[in-house]
């Protein structure tokens, strides 16, 4: 399993205020971890929508963590980001067209893996994910 480009940006983003403490821009963070402004940027309006951010436009604004950092659930924002429904064709019945759905243990057996991996990201906050935020904001470049 791996997450998609959107779920690892957006715990990038939450880690990286989360470090810092401060308003960061986009550029700024995109700048730090090497990636995409333009991908970022979606991935940071995504989270703003969610209220996991603030963002404020124009000169001198940029993004803020909008919760404390023990109250973000890794798992909740991962649950929020992905399609886990589509994980496979026969998740969804609203477009599963497999013809041996309901005929095989696939989709029960992908379930239970799903729901216990989001299980486990249940057991971190945001604040479990920088264990020294020295270090990682030494790590990330960021002042």
């Amino acid at each position: 399993m791996r997450l998609s480009l959107h779920s690892d940006y957006a715990l990038r983003i939450l880690m990286a205020l989360a470090a810092t403490g401060r308003q960061m821009s986009v550029d700024e963070i995109a700048g730090q971890y090497g990636v995409s402004r333009n991908h970022l940027a979606k991935v940071a309006q995504r989270l703003q929508a969610l209220g996991y951010v603030a963002a404020q436009r124009g000169r001198g604004g940029g993004l803020t963590l909008a919760k404390a950092p023990e109250t973000v659930i890794v798992g909740a924002v991962v649950r929020e980001l992905e399609r886990l429904d589509g994980f496979v064709e026969c998740m969804n019945p609203a477009s599963s067209t497999c013809p041996v759905r309901g005929g095989c243990g696939l989709q029960g057996a992908l379930a239970g893996a799903l729901a216990a991996f989001t299980a486990h990201l249940d057991g971190y906050s945001l604040a479990d994910l920088l264990p020294q935020p020295a270090r990682f904001r030494a790590l990330l470049g960021a002042a």
